[in-house]
């Protein structure tokens, strides 16, 4: 403890609690539909396809939305780019809170977008948090600030019990004096040391087309008309999104998607944290559906698989700084890979299925935190673009999860085969860190070593010498 307590000490810890206060909030707003879907199915009678649909489109939002914010963070204060990104996160649950039961599947569709803007904090927070303090403790750093995916916690635990006594719509009314909160701190103690390479103007622009142009796509899509239908059409959704994002970003950041490195990255975070995401958001409806549990016990249940992944986050970052992120990932991985294949040819009962939750959980949760470890190492000078891209894939994840395993209930009656498709996804993501542990821990092991320690007040840090 008194370790951790010296590492806060040398940064801007204000900062980081600044950084930590608008992820949390951020991550509380993106997953508001998750706990809430038991209660918004009684009244609009959609398939268990449109279910897990309506559950992903935050998670695909924010992801497409995050390539967007990290070039922002590129060209402009983060400080100021958080405000507006609670700003917007705002809207859904004020509109929500005074249209309540008039809304059509497709305005809810639309809102879901919007809850995107909230998961997109993550391109924002994390390097604005890494910005105040040196690369040898980023993992740590990193890791604390990114647990504001504790934010799922407060969705299960707070939601359903307001959403049974007041109506769903009102209960998303709650969430409005947490982002008030966000606010204020920000206003008072968020700082961003990062160096600005961009120009404002043109991100800007490029961030509020992407935003107007997915929210035509989510809803168009499921319409058949984009000339897809049906499951195609939803499977298809992500690559328009990904497609319509890239469209805006500055071509100068293209090589860094060229890169093997890249690509190794985002398949691992799409595994291990679109699997907190996407599980998160979809959990609720599969206890109710799978066990029958009353709709508050699935909420709560929620809460604390959240908790746990959560509060695991930042050990896996401490984890990453003591023996590397490439050899920590194995273990996670290997974990992730082991329930999910349980899943795919078992249906537990409710004891044991809670305990596997729970163990893969803390191996999402763990793998986050390792994850990011070694993005600020190996991009010391693109570690904003970095974190919306790669952040994006893990929003892509789990956007893919709750579809799938709804598509698999639908077509089959059982989730099997959708555990079966991450559980071999995870395989191959274990099977890649092994291949490249070695090359992943020479560079680490140099970045560490030349990175300069941030300024914890005043003037922005330098950028590190090290080459992309």
């Amino acid at each position: 403890m008194q370790s951790l307590l010296s590492q806060l000490r040398a940064g801007n810890w204000r900062a980081l609690v600044a950084s930590f206060l608008y992820f949390d909030t951020g991550f509380t707003v993106w997953l508001l539909f998750g706990p809430l879907a038991p209660y918004m199915i009684q009244s609009l009678h959609i398939t268990p396809m449109q279910q897990g649909y309506l559950v992903a489109i935050p998670v695909l939002s924010a992801a497409i939305l995050r390539i967007g914010f990290g070039n922002l963070y590129q060209a402009m204060d983060g400080r100021w780019l958080a405000l507006i990104g609670v700003a917007l996160s705002a809207i859904p649950p004020l509109v929500l809170s005074i249209y309540p039961y008039t809304l059509s599947y497709d305005a809810l569709i639309f809102l879901g977008v919007l809850l995107g803007v909230g998961g997109a904090s993550f391109a924002v927070a994390l390097p604005m948090a890494g910005s105040n303090y040196p690369p040898k403790i980023q993992g740590t750093v990193l890791g604390i600030a990114a647990a504001g995916n504790i934010g799922a916690v407060l969705d299960g635990f707070l939601f359903p019990p307001l959403a049974g006594q007041f109506g769903w719509t009102h209960a998303a009314a709650a969430v409005l004096p947490l982002l008030g909160l966000a606010a204020v701190t920000l206003w008072f103690w968020g700082k961003d040391c990062a160096p600005k390479t961009g120009k404002v103007a043109p991100a800007a622009w490029g961030w509020g087309l992407t935003l107007a142009g997915l929210a035509l796509l989510a809803v168009a899509s499921p319409r058949g008309w984009l000339g897809l239908h049906g499951k195609a059409a939803l499977l298809m959704l992500p690559v328009y999104g990904v497609l319509l994002s890239l469209l805006f970003l500055p071509r100068r950041y293209f090589p860094v998607l060229r890169e093997r490195d890249t690509w190794a990255l985002i398949l691992v975070y799409a595994i291990t944290f679109g699997g907190f995401v996407g599980m998160s958001a979809f959990v609720s409806l599969l206890l109710v559906t799978l066990y029958h549990l009353p709709k508050v016990d699935a909420g709560m249940l929620m809460g604390l698989f959240a908790f746990t992944g959560a509060i695991l986050r930042p050990f896996g970052g401490l984890i990453a700084d003591r023996i590397s992120g490439a050899r920590a990932l194995q273990f996670f991985l290997a974990g992730i890979c082991l329930i999910d294949a349980t899943f795919s040819l078992w249906t537990p009962t409710l004891a044991v299925s809670i305990v596997l939750f729970l163990l893969l959980y803390a191996a999402f949760g763990l793998g986050n935190g390792a994850t990011f470890q070694l993005v600020p190492l190996r991009w010391p000078e693109k570690t904003g673009l970095m974190t919306g891209i790669i952040g994006a894939a893990g929003g892509i994840g789990g956007f893919y999860l709750p579809v799938i395993l709804g598509i698999a209930k639908e077509d089959t009656g059982s989730y099997h085969w959708g555990f079966g498709i991450f559980a071999g996804l995870s395989a191959t993501a274990l099977l890649l860190i092994v291949g490249l542990r070695r090359q992943w821990q020479t560079w680490a092991k140099i970045a560490s070593a030349h990175g300069q320690c941030m300024p914890s007040q005043g003037q922005a840090p330098q950028a590190s010498a090290i080459a992309d």
